[in-house]
């Protein structure tokens, strides 16, 4: 089984420009208070069909070098696939698959997790952004609770099509408050399936990761097996 450097520690509280509200945890949020879900249930369609979690990235499958990273920033850790099952539940971690059918996307991973997650928050990563901040769960964690949010994404640079960079959120990068599974039951029930629709009607605090010292390429995905080779340089 893996190692998770896991820590007690409590995450920094950031200051808060908005009031307390009823929502408001009464505590900070500990890192064994968050549980990491990689999602590597996609289709994996622009690398032309392949498993994307199980490419070879700096000598070890995507979606274990993820699953590592974010062992690192939080209290307990899974995975969502929903095939090579076997080759997942090697990187010792539980491996849960949708539980909605016909590959509904990264909100049927997010309602997965939070069914199977035993502490109060769920963080949320993709399998094909592997150089995400390893600060991601203590900034998001600080955001949440100084703004008394039931969520927190991450906002990060990208091209807007002219060559310029736009700080744009990341929806799949969020760290969701566990009592906001009877909410997303009732969206995908009813047949929503995009992320920010849902997010969209709870109180979500955004984290720009645009900041001194942020590396601008964190968030920077693969989508084809070249790209893939191109973030194994970075």
């Amino acid at each position: 089984m893996l190692n998770s450097h896991r820590s007690s520690t409590v995450l920094a509280r950031t200051a808060s420009p908005y009031p307390a509200t009823a929502t408001s945890i009464a505590h900070m949020i500990e890192t064994q208070d968050i549980t990491g879900l990689v999602l590597a249930g996609g289709r994996g369609s622009r690398m032309g069909g392949v498993d994307k979690g199980l490419q070879n990235f700096r000598g070890l499958p995507l979606a274990l070098h993820t699953l590592m990273r974010l062992q690192m920033q939080t209290g307990a850790s899974m995975v969502n696939a929903n095939r090579n099952l076997a080759a997942y539940e090697a990187f010792g971690a539980p491996v849960w698959p949708d539980v909605l059918t016909d590959y509904a996307g990264p909100l049927a991973g997010f309602l997965t997790g939070l069914e199977r997650c035993e502490t109060p928050w769920l963080l949320t990563v993709p399998c094909d952004t592997p150089l995400f901040p390893l600060d991601l769960a203590q900034r998001l964690a600080a955001a949440a609770d100084a703004q008394g949010a039931d969520i927190a994404m991450a906002a990060a640079p990208e091209d807007d099509g002219t060559g310029h960079l736009t700080v744009r959120p990341q929806p799949v990068f969020c760290l969701l408050r566990v009592d906001l599974l009877e909410s997303l039951v009732a969206f995908t029930q009813a047949g929503g399936r995009k992320i920010d629709a849902w997010t969209g009607q709870h109180h979500c605090a955004i984290v720009s990761f645009d900041q001194p010292g942020d590396d601008p390429k964190a968030f920077f995905n693969a989508n084809t097996l070249a790209e893939l080779q191109a973030l194994e340089g970075q």
